[in-house]
């Protein structure tokens, strides 16, 4: 990001459209705007839609809505133009191509965020939230982006910040003023203080499971021998025809990944070639490709045809055994006294079985009524990192080391929380972050 320079992007996706949307921020935006804009009206209002045409040496381009934002009340907190045109890829072109010639530049992706950031307008929480919001995909992700755009994890941060803080404060005040002497009580109250602020982080830390299943799914392999249903189930938990279902053993040669939103929850499920010793060459590395399956899942349903006498080892320590082939049995025979009883086939026992997917990956985490605002891996290695130097200097105090090692490790944990917020930020982490938005946003 160059201070003081003006940028410009399209900001709608590319194809043909009712309408597309050109974004320009900075101190030229309102100058460029009426160097290529005629409103119908005498004077633009701030904040306010207005009708008028854009014009290329005097020749109509599109008759256009603009809005008007002046700094610091817009996205960026810099003064910022919004022109809504007609949706098309050569008309949103020529507009932007029109904006840069008088001066603007092209906007990297996610830059107008970022300024967003850097004037104060977004924490770098609420900044990833925004980015949430545009690839989330299902309801409960898109609830849980919204509630973190609110800025429940930078909220949280910055208490445990503030906490930290009142511990280097309270320990440096002994290194600095030696001869007033240190009360064991004194002590005593600052480890209560460490101990206080790395509670707080582990319920935070807490949450990191979730975020990972909002982010990214549940990775759910379905197994078993061949012929027990596992095509048919994949297609039945899809709502569609996907996978080729055949009584011939085998049909199944390679792994086979598809997502469904069940309940709210991303699951990105693997249907995999039947478990069982062959010599067919494709279909060695089919059974090879669902072993990968099985050790990647985060879940593992295991398929047997209920017809059958089952007597196979767990695959994985995580998985929900499933009988399939119900709607053969004239009454229910002889099964695992843990296994699900259901039909691919006429649907039966299909909701019980994802009720139990969502039990045993994530039913913990997404209890009804609770908050779904959830750290993602940065800050989860951040946070990890504050508790690890918190447990470092209570160690430290404990053990009657000088004061100055538990104040290091003090402010190594002050320092990584305040990354999370982007209140200790580098340029390194700013590009990693940013670098992920899509341009014009």
């Amino acid at each position: 990001m160059q201070p003081g320079d003006t940028i410009a992007a399209v900001s709608t996706p590319p194809g043909e459209g009712a309408v597309a949307l050109i974004r320009i921020s900075g101190p030229q935006a309102a100058s460029i705007l009426e160097k290529i804009f005629g409103p119908t009206s005498k004077r633009l209002i701030p904040r306010r839609a207005t009708c008028g045409r854009i014009v290329e040496a005097g020749a109509l381009v599109d008759e256009v809505l603009v809005t008007v934002f002046y700094a610091p009340a817009s996205y960026t907190g810099e003064d910022m133009v919004e022109i809504g045109c007609h949706g098309g890829i050569l008309l949103a072109a020529h507009i932007l191509e029109l904006v840069l010639r008088q001066g603007a530049r092209a906007a990297e992706p996610g830059e107008f965020t970022q300024r967003a950031f850097l004037n104060g307008k977004l924490d770098l929480t609420r900044a990833e939230a925004v980015m949430d919001l545009i690839s989330a995909r299902t309801p409960l992700a898109l609830r849980a982006a919204a509630e973190q755009l609110q800025g429940r994890i930078g909220e949280e941060a910055d208490a445990i910040r503030a906490g930290i803080l009142e511990a280097v404060a309270h320990l440096e005040a002994w290194i600095d003023f030696p001869e007033e002497g240190i009360a064991p009580a004194t002590g005593a109250d600052l480890l209560k203080k460490i101990v206080a602020v790395t509670a707080r982080i582990d319920r935070l830390l807490a949450t990191a499971e979730t975020g990972r299943v909002l982010r990214e799914g549940v990775r759910v392999a379905i197994v078993g021998r061949p012929n027990t249903g596992k095509s048919s189930l994949l297609n039945r938990l899809l709502g569609m025809e996907r996978a080729i279902v055949s009584p011939v053993p085998g049909t199944t040669r390679d792994t086979i990944e598809e997502s469904a939103c069940l309940r709210g929850i991303l699951f990105r499920l693997t249907d995999t070639a039947g478990l069982r010793e062959t010599s067919d060459p494709v279909e060695i590395e089919g059974v090879g490709r669902a072993l990968r399956a099985i050790e990647q899942a985060d879940l593992v349903l295991h398929i047997f045809d209920a017809t059958d006498a089952f007597h196979e080892p767990a695959l994985r320590e995580r998985e929900i055994l499933v009988a399939n082939k119900m709607d053969l049995l004239p009454a229910a025979g002889p099964l695992p006294a843990t296994a699900l009883r259901i039909s691919s086939k006429t649907g039966e026992g299909i909701s019980e079985l994802v009720e139990a997917m969502i039990r045993e990956t994530c039913g913990q985490h997404l209890a009804a009524g609770q908050s779904l605002a959830a750290v993602n891996v940065r800050h989860k290695i951040l946070l990890e990192s504050a508790a690890s130097s918190l447990a470092a200097a209570a160690a430290l105090l404990q053990s009657g080391e000088p004061l100055e090692l538990p104040a290091i490790e003090l402010r190594d944990a002050l320092d990584a929380v305040g990354r999370i917020t982007g209140s200790a930020d580098t340029e390194e982490i700013l590009g990693e972050i940013f670098g992920r938005f899509c341009i014009g946003k």
